[in-house]
């Protein structure tokens, strides 16, 4: 008997580790099979470097719905065709709060925020349509206001879907949100990308492609642990 349930608990310790190995493997694979789509991203402008010199653009981690800049920050959106965060394309204009808000002056319960439109390349352009050429302000709105409403005090319209997903800036795209791309390739050539960048996903609202995968990582090594305590359990 002793021998029979050590050989039951040998085949479930392999039987265990070959779907988790498979899970983890399929999670791998993923990127190369990566859906693209067509969105506006939403960035995070870094602080100037030293010598004065602009800062460089991040991947934002949260939406423009929700994320509070401070007085002196600079947020990016950028019209881009991408299946990974780590590889969408950066506003191709720095973030220099100074450049952009040196004739709005500051006042008292208002903060000043920096903002970048770039409406992407031809390629990024959905079909019949051209894109804008890039577009900079200085926005000055609440204190508590989100990186949302100081995109908004300089770009209108803007269009959201029902998830309040970011599908328009400006009106550009005129239709269309976070729309799958056939055969298509994110223009994130070196003439894209003037700073370092990258990591909402599509439109800002929500977890990239990227984001998604890593999220999947979690909670199949979260299944494995939880398989391997009631393993010890038994």
């Amino acid at each position: 008997m002793r021998r029979n349930r050590t050989g039951r608990r040998g085949l479930r310790r392999a039987v265990g580790a070959l779907v988790l190995a498979g899970a983890v493997a399929g999670l791998g694979a993923g990127p190369a099979q990566a859906q693209e789509y067509r969105y506006w991203s939403f960035w995070d402008g870094g602080p100037a470097a030293a010598g004065g010199k602009a800062g460089a653009w991040a991947y934002a981690t949260e939406g423009p719905g929700t994320a509070r800049p401070a007085d002196g920050a600079v947020v990016g959106f950028r019209f881009t065709v991408s299946a990974d965060s780590a590889k969408a394309a950066t506003p191709r204009t720095a973030p220099d709060f100074g450049a952009l808000c040196d004739r709005t002056p500051a006042r008292a319960g208002a903060k000043r925020i920096g903002v970048v439109i770039d409406f992407g390349g031809a390629a990024d352009a959905p079909s019949g349509e051209h894109p804008p050429a890039q577009r900079t302000a200085c926005a000055r709105v609440p204190a508590d206001a989100p990186a949302g409403e100081a995109l908004a005090a300089v770009a209108k319209p803007l269009r959201y879907d029902a998830s309040a997903l970011l599908c328009g800036i400006a009106g550009y795209p005129r239709s269309g949100c976070a729309e799958q791309v056939d055969g298509a390739k994110a223009t994130s050539g070196s003439e894209e990308k003037p700073g370092s960048g990258a990591a909402d996903a599509p439109g800002g609202g929500g977890p990239s492609a990227g984001l998604v995968a890593g999220i999947g990582v979690v909670v199949v090594l979260g299944a494995a642990g939880v398989w391997q305590a009631r393993r010890r359990r038994g």
